[in-house]
């Protein structure tokens, strides 16, 4: 069975562009899977048949800053702690026994007590790259380039993790306490302006039927994705 040409060109793609950089798959993933989280929890509040429509025109910029929130601190924390582990792998500070002979081969490990040839790099060097060394495709990347992507997997993860359950959160839940004494205060000046207009058919106001069921939990739409 032939594999349909778009399919196959999507298949071309991902490989070119993640085949050895698995861990920036992780990054873009994960921070897929944010998006389309926050898309769902504002379309559950467009959908609430509960939510006034002046309630909604509050909730959903506020699910769509809190999912932007999460979305950015996913991102930007995962992709640095990935790009550190990445980088202290190519400078050779951490390094595999194997990847220590070939470059010893080479003479680019500063031995104890050796003396420090000038304007020369060594592996451990901040701008040290085992990537651009003479003849890395052949000698040195069957070796090195499992090494390096496995190690980016495991920051990209590391990172992952920090972010959805530690970073994450924190943000979100300050941003979130923030933006309800905003939502509170705008309600209050609201109803100073438009008394009559917030009151609900069963005589209580917009602002006591929003509050009491925000503290019941009726419009916690924000989740935590996991990783």
């Amino acid at each position: 069975m032939q594999t349909p040409k778009f399919f196959s060109n999507m298949l071309k793609k991902i490989y070119h562009n993640y085949g050895e950089n698995p861990g920036e798959m992780l990054v873009h993933t994960g921070a897929v899977g944010w998006i389309l989280s926050s898309a769902a929890q504002i379309f559950a509040v467009i959908m609430n048949n509960n939510l006034s429509s002046e309630q909604k025109l509050f909730l959903i910029p506020q699910e769509a800053c809190d999912g932007a929130v999460n979305i950015i601190s996913f991102y930007t924390l995962t992709k640095s702690v990935k790009y550190i582990g990445s980088k202290l792998v190519k400078t050779g500070k951490i390094r595999t026994k194997e990847i220590s002979d070939l470059l010893n081969r080479r003479g680019l490990i500063l031995k104890k007590g050796q003396q420090r040839v000038p304007e020369k790099v060594y592996a451990g060097d901040w701008n040290f790259d085992i990537t651009k060394l003479n003849n890395y495709d052949k000698s040195i990347k069957p070796t090195f380039g499992p090494f390096k992507d496995g190690a980016e997997v495991i920051t990209g993860l590391a990172g992952s993790i920090i972010s959805c359950n530690i970073i994450t959160p924190i943000v979100r839940n300050a941003y979130a306490s923030k933006k309800q004494k905003d939502l509170i205060n705008n309600f209050n000046d609201w109803s100073k302006l438009n008394p009559d207009g917030l009151r609900t058919h069963m005589g209580q106001s917009m602002f006591d039927s929003f509050t009491s069921k925000a503290y019941s939990g009726v419009y916690s739409f924000s989740g935590n994705m996991k990783i």
